[in-house]
């Protein structure tokens, strides 16, 4: 019997009325490396900032080491033993490994013994097997250097729960080797290891049980790993395959887009696209389906003018070449984008929702021109996307910065689903939104698809994917690995997208 260290029952949580975690339930014991595994909006990371601190739960309850516990906060967290390391680190760039492992701590800096603290960190490699530089400044680091300070600062923090969420994500396969070998030593000090997955091979290689979720639910809790194959861990990740509704026999017109061999490295070394190539042809809608950081996020900024590559050719209408375009010469063209990150690319927050509404129309919509502005108009057409698209708490001189992140993307989505143009670079549509809104999204999408509009669609979202294309590739590594008309087998293409071989 495994004695437990983490237990987490009936656990719920919703964001803006949409359930993450329904009735989730987990146990990780002593002495074992635990993955939690499942695809993107699974209710991994969810469940565990709850074990962090960062949420608070609706409902449920919470043992560590057998006792339950309250957790109310990151230092609630840290007291009864948890460290987290996440995706996303939470360093100073410019300050040094040892000035941020004291940064973590409550006591201000200059409180803390700095003798103290070196000899904390001159002892994390007789605990985990690594070690540090405690001078080094974090912007000279390397990604997986910059990783082990993470696991550092929670180590001397006191974790003998030691949460990581994708820790491999950004880490060449030799790396991730070496740090799940180490958090394997690690854990067979009478200490628990949960790393947060979606990488088949690691858990297979790296961890003594797995629990998987998907849609927010625990589907399998603490399955030994030893004996399972990718195949079985595969179906529990994707479920049962759906009924999708087959499209009509979609008329494509002439081939629009071809990305071909598209190649680019991140700057810490890692293949982005390697040697992507596909094709999109007017008339239709392409969804990319594939687990975050195998490269979407890259080519949509490639596509939308704001990321430049190392090689290959974007060819737009069988002709042109507009490699490394910026989003104005792409415009000029009849290329329109709606990016995932809405505040950063998509939105001016201090302009209000009539100025983000019209920005971008001015040069084919009867608002004026650079010497005269018909207000008129254009005050008449945002009412009326307002209604339309139920933009909550919106009126035409709002600023859109004082939007939710939902009515701040139906905004976006307006704006651009109501303009003529020829090709539409979709990332993340639905993301933030309601049901009836992920809907109307996606009958926007079809719509613009019918009157020739040609839809490249990228989305972490296997669902949507599959029910909103005409056509679905699956990308993995930076790669096209599969392409299927719809309707497309979900298992198959759920395989694909997390075969790590």
């Amino acid at each position: 019997m495994i004695n437990s260290a983490l237990e987490l029952e009936g656990i719920c949580k919703s964001f803006d009325g949409n359930p993450a975690l329904i009735d989730a339930f987990f146990s990780s014991g002593w002495g074992e490396v635990h993955a939690l595994l499942g695809e993107n909006g699974a209710g991994k990371s969810t469940l565990m900032n709850i074990v962090s601190g960062l949420y608070n739960p609706e409902k449920g309850i919470t043992k560590v080491g057998g006792k339950t516990a309250i957790i109310k906060g990151p230092s609630d967290s840290r007291a009864l033993g948890i460290g987290m390391v996440h995706q996303h680190f939470k360093l100073v760039n410019n300050m040094t490994v040892l000035e941020n492992i004291m940064l973590s701590f409550k006591n201000s800096w200059w409180r803390l013994d700095k003798d103290l603290v070196l000899k904390a960190i001159s002892d994390i490699p007789k605990k985990i097997g690594f070690s540090i530089d405690p001078d080094a400044r974090i912007d000279s680091l390397s990604i997986s250097e910059q990783q082990r300070v993470e696991i550092s600062k929670a180590l001397i923090g006191g974790a003998r729960i030691l949460i990581l969420d994708e820790p491999t994500a950004v880490l060449t396969d030799e790396e991730a080797d070496n740090l799940l070998n180490s958090l394997k030593t690690y854990a067979l000090k009478d200490r628990s290891v949960i790393i947060i997955t979606h990488k088949l091979r690691e858990v297979l290689k790296h961890a003594d049980r797995v629990t998987v979720m998907r849609g927010g639910k625990t589907v399998e809790s603490g399955k030994p790993t030893k004996g399972v194959n990718a195949d079985d861990l595969s179906y529990l990740m994707v479920g049962d395959a759906k009924n999708y509704i087959s499209h009509k026999n979609q008329k494509t017109g002439e081939e629009i887009l071809h990305i071909s061999q598209l190649d680019l490295i991140r700057s810490n070394g890692t293949t982005a696209l390697n040697k992507i190539d596909f094709k999109l042809y007017t008339g239709e809608i392409f969804g990319i389906a594939g687990v975050g950081g195998n490269g979407q996020s890259e080519l949509a900024d490639i596509l939308m003018g704001i990321r430049t590559f190392d090689s290959g050719d974007i060819i737009y209408f069988n002709k042109k070449n507009i490699n490394n375009y910026n989003p104005k010469m792409l415009r000029k063209l009849g290329i329109n984008f709606i990016p995932a990150d809405r505040y950063r690319y998509a939105m001016a927050g201090d302009l209000s929702v009539m100025e983000n509404f019209a920005i971008s129309r001015m040069s084919f919509e009867n608002f004026g021109n650079s010497l005269w502005v018909n207000w008129k108009e254009i005050n008449k057409k945002t009412n009326e996307i307002i209604i339309e698209n139920e933009i909550q708490g919106a009126k035409i001189n709002t600023k859109s910065r004082l939007l939710s992140g939902g009515n701040a993307q139906k905004l976006v989505l307006a704006r651009e689903l109501t303009s003529n143009s020829k090709l539409l670079i979709v990332h993340s549509p639905t993301r933030g939104l309601d049901v009836r809104a992920c809907q109307a999204v996606h009958e926007g999408l079809k719509n613009a698809a019918s009157r020739g509009t040609a839809v490249l669609m990228i989305s972490e979202d296997l669902d949507e994917v599959l029910s909103v294309s005409h056509r679905v590739g699956v990308i993995n590594k930076g790669k096209i690995v599969g392409e299927f008309k719809s309707p497309a087998d979900r298992l198959t293409v759920g395989k694909l997208m997390v075969d790590n071989r």
